[in-house]
């Protein structure tokens, strides 16, 4: 499993475990959690970057609708996970 790190500008970093990434509507979203093992907080970020960045820039997904619609992409990607 790929792990990450996120440095938020005013924060310490957080390393976070990539399960699945996909692409909707033209925008990538990768589903992490915060352990490697066993069950754990996972969260959906949606990719703010531009094409020509060499950083990735992502933002937790919070509005209902687009939460709902993309977790139900990962739940048929990923049959043994349910997001709720």
């Amino acid at each position: 499993m790929e792990k990450i790190i996120f440095q938020p500008e005013s924060e310490d970093a957080a390393e976070f475990y990539v399960l699945e990434q996909t692409r909707i509507g033209g925008i990538d979203y990768i589903l992490v959690t915060d352990t490697e093992d066993g069950d754990g907080e996972a969260l959906i970020l949606r990719d703010m970057s531009q094409s020509d960045e060499a950083d990735a820039l992502y933002e937790i997904v919070e509005e209902d609708e687009e939460l709902d619609a993309v977790a139900a992409v990962f739940e048929n990607m990923l049959e043994d996970i349910e997001l709720s």
